[in-house]
């Protein structure tokens, strides 16, 4: 997803094409790398072809559908990471608090003993996860640093499609997709308010927000940059508390009822 990234930057800085890659390039490459991923870890026998449905216990298993899912929920954070990176300070913000969460659940459930404490799949060597998550969370807040308004730093597609591809892979990797919609409740709400509104003027004429991605709707609404940046990563501090409190009350459902 970086080196898609790299192309387009590239193409926009370099070579003066300021449209970059096409919408159809893009995705396309996205799609491809994604499938390509998805076949590799739908034939590791270690790895179940299953959705795990936090607060219901479900494990739900998808076959062959396992591979679309892993498709959608790295190309749908990709995009979505890329549609936040707008404003100063906004992606890199929810983003750390959200891989700083994704991180804490490698943790769990690579761990026999608080997987089964709190009821969810157990990973062999989900540990691991837990450093790679907590590496990014770290080069967040550097680049947070120099990226707060006025930022002298920018992510570009570079930056921004490899973290929300590396976003959803863990997900994927640690049965957490679910999750990864719930704790990144801000990336979900940008992409849909982009398709949302693609779909509205295609097929009414109208625009449902003012501007898409969601958060220059608001700006154009009278916010400040930093108010619409702030709430935003509070937003996502709310979201991460109830996602990590719904994992303790499937564990306390479901293990302690028993």
């Amino acid at each position: 997803m970086g080196f898609i990234g790299f192309l387009d930057d590239f193409l926009k800085t370099v070579r003066g094409k300021s449209a970059g890659l096409t919408a159809r390039q893009k995705l396309g490459l996205q799609t491809g790398f994604s499938l390509l991923a998805a076949l590799w870890i739908f034939e590791q026998a270690h790895i179940t072809r299953t959705l795990f449905v936090p607060g219901f216990n479900q494990n739900i298993d998808l076959g062959y559908g396992y591979i679309l899912l892993v498709v959608l929920t790295v190309v749908g954070s990709s995009n979505a990471v890329n549609l936040t990176d707008g404003l100063d300070g906004l992606a890199s913000g929810v983003m750390f608090i959200v891989i700083g969460c994704m991180g804490i659940v490698a943790y769990l459930a690579g761990n026999a003993i608080y997987s089964k404490h709190l009821a969810i799949p157990h990973i062999h060597d989900g540990g691991e996860l837990t450093i790679f998550c907590f590496a990014i969370v770290g080069a967040c807040l550097g680049f947070l640093w120099f990226n707060a308004k006025p930022a002298s730093v920018f992510m570009g597609d570079t930056g921004s499609l490899a973290l929300g591809g590396s976003l959803g892979m863990v997900a994927v990797l640690v049965k957490a997709e679910i999750f990864l919609v719930i704790v990144g409740g801000i990336f979900v709400v940008e992409a849909l308010s982009v398709m949302i509104q693609v779909g509205s003027y295609r097929l009414r004429g109208k625009r449902v927000f003012k501007m898409a991605p969601i958060h220059h709707h608001f700006e154009l609404l009278g916010w400040p940059e930093t108010k619409v940046v702030i709430r935003f990563w509070i937003v996502t501090l709310v979201l991460a508390l109830l996602g990590m409190s719904l994992l303790g009350i499937n564990g306390r459902f479901f293990v302690g009822s028993a």
